[in-house]
């Protein structure tokens, strides 16, 4: 896990929730790093930097691809 590297950081715990499962979904190995903190006393987001999402730098550019899609609006047709 050392070298894990941080690919995004998050403020609530609520927003880790979808990304969690598409990254299980896919196999991908991570860990969010001040997760369980921030869960018990959310006010030190700030202090703590938000939480972390570590991925193993081989996984980078599928998980960037996997945050770039949540991050597009819904497109109806």
């Amino acid at each position: 896990m050392e070298s894990f590297k941080t690919i995004a950081i998050f403020n609530y715990q609520h927003e880790t929730v979808v990304l969690k499962h598409l990254l299980e979904q896919e196999e991908i190995p991570y860990y969010f790093e001040n997760e369980m903190t921030l869960s018990v006393i959310p006010m030190y987001t700030t202090a703590l930097g938000g939480i972390k999402l570590k991925v193993h730098p081989n996984d980078f550019e599928e998980v960037q691809q996997i945050l770039d899609n949540l991050n597009n609006p819904l497109k109806i047709v």
